[in-house]
């Protein structure tokens, strides 16, 4: 399967901040919106999320998580750690899971846990960084069959062909920024171990030092056949 199915929609907020909508349910990947300088100011009101999905710790990645979630009211999706965390802030619908594992969330979409190589503290308060917990991506199971790939912040890891194998994801939410995460050769071969066709590269350009750009993927996976690497901009939609 390529591409996303119909009706289904994917909106880039700049980073690894995404609104994913399909048929009637919308879930934040990543909560980083209002403070995030990617996010064009006209997405960052997320009224309306019916879940929150979290990869780890870092700012980047949950430095808005409590506000929204307070706000509107949607289920998190996270690992114990972060959990604890955000117990501390009164946020109270909160679903944990562990890497491994998969959970039913809102619209009988399914969450799988998997593995991600990357640093996980909490740095969102003032002070040292706490224990967060280790990063994780997700594979997104829809209705239907549909399966949607976030890898999170991570390196190139062997064990991606064993989530192509056991998940088979259709679409790959991949880092190509370079410096914090993996970069475009890199991902090209992630995009080898987990026989995806359709990629959707996140996490660069958001600073000066994440370098990797789209182009530079579609070129180093040059030899995948088939291939779809998306090039859009914060605020573009990919439509089903």
């Amino acid at each position: 399967m390529a591409g996303l199915p119909e009706g289904m929609k994917i909106t880039w907020l700049g980073h690894s901040t995404f609104i994913l909508e399909s048929n009637g349910t919308r879930l934040l990947l990543e909560a980083w919106v209002q403070s995030n300088p990617s996010c064009p100011a006209g997405l960052k009101d997320v009224a309306g999320i019916d879940a929150i999905l979290i990869t780890h710790g870092h700012a980047d990645h949950i430095g808005d998580a409590v506000e929204i979630a307070t706000s509107t009211g949607a289920q998190v999706v996270c690992n114990p750690e972060i959990h604890a965390w955000l117990a501390t802030k009164g946020v109270e619908n909160v679903l944990e899971m562990n890497k491994g594992g998969t959970a039913e969330i809102a619209g009988g979409i399914k969450v799988h846990m998997t593995d991600a190589h990357h640093s996980g503290g909490i740095d969102v308060d003032p002070g040292p960084a706490v224990y967060g917990g280790e990063p994780a991506g997700y594979v997104i199971e829809f209705p239907g069959g549909f399966r949607l790939y976030h890898a999170g912040d991570t390196c190139v890891f062997g064990d991606m062909a064993l989530i192509g194998k056991l998940l088979q994801p259709d679409v790959a939410m991949l880092p190509i920024g370079d410096h914090y995460t993996m970069g475009p050769r890199s991902a090209a071969e992630a995009v080898r171990l987990l026989g995806v066709k359709t990629v959707i590269p996140m996490h660069y350009g958001t600073f000066p030092v994440l370098v990797g750009r789209p182009a530079e993927l579609k070129e180093a996976a040059s030899d995948v056949e088939g291939l779809k690497v998306y090039d859009i901009e914060p605020g573009d939609t990919i439509d089903g």
